[in-house]
């Protein structure tokens, strides 16, 4: 996750802080999330072989980077969490990790085929998550997927306590989110699903997800 607000009241965490402090609690809470395991199959059934794929918020590198790179893709992952990008390297070696924030991110030339992103934009403000939508829409190769998925929510700033630590989040509701990838990105929506899961931590809460496949065109901006 990216951080985009500068004003945080004492003992609110920003995005780096508070995935530093996490570690492999998070992989433990959501690394068996259903909906985010048929995304990642959903992508690998429709990938060219050796396909290049960037992971924003890329976490500990499972499962969505180790699934991809297990698959025989070009994987890299991008996330502003040092302690994240540290796991990341030593559990899925098949994989590159980079500790960046998506807003700072230069892909390769020629751009990628597929960019999974998977909740990463949360703690950014409104403004800085259209933004980074449409950096990572543009780096789709004509043709190419973006799976991604968010907490459907119509807030802005919004302090929350979540596995035990405070944050600010802001996000869209479902129907501003899915404009968001038709309207700023120009991309065509293949699938869109709402689910609730309950991350596996003592006392944990259900959640609404949103999960989105989309497909940049063959003439499509970014």
């Amino acid at each position: 996750m990216g951080d985009g607000y500068g004003d945080r009241p004492e003992g609110v965490l920003g995005a780096a802080e508070l995935f530093d402090g996490v570690g492999l609690a998070y992989e433990r809470a959501f690394g068996r999330l259903p909906a985010q395991l048929a995304a990642v199959a959903w992508l690998t059934a429709r990938l060219p072989a050796g396909a290049r794929v960037l992971d924003v918020g890329s976490g500990t590198g499972r499962p969505v980077a180790a699934l991809l790179a297990a698959a025989g893709h070009e994987v890299t992952g991008i996330d502003v969490s040092r302690t994240m990008v540290e796991l990341a390297r030593e559990q899925v070696p098949g994989a590159r990790f980079e500790q960046v924030d998506v807003r700072d991110h230069t892909p390769p030339e020629g751009g990628y085929d597929a960019v999974c992103a998977f909740f990463p934009l949360l703690m950014m403000e409104r403004k800085e998550q259209i933004a980074a939508v449409r950096r990572m829409a543009s780096w789709l190769v004509p043709g190419g997927l973006l799976v991604s998925a968010t907490v459907p929510a119509d807030v802005e700033g919004l302090e929350i306590t979540w596995m035990g630590r405070r944050a600010r989040v802001s996000s869209f509701s479902a129907e501003a989110y899915l404009g968001l990838l038709r309207e700023e990105c120009g991309l065509e929506v293949l699938h869109h699903d709402l689910s609730v899961f309950t991350p596996e931590v003592p006392g944990g809460e259900p959640e609404e997800h949103l999960f989105c496949y989309a497909r940049r065109g063959a003439a499509a901006g970014g």
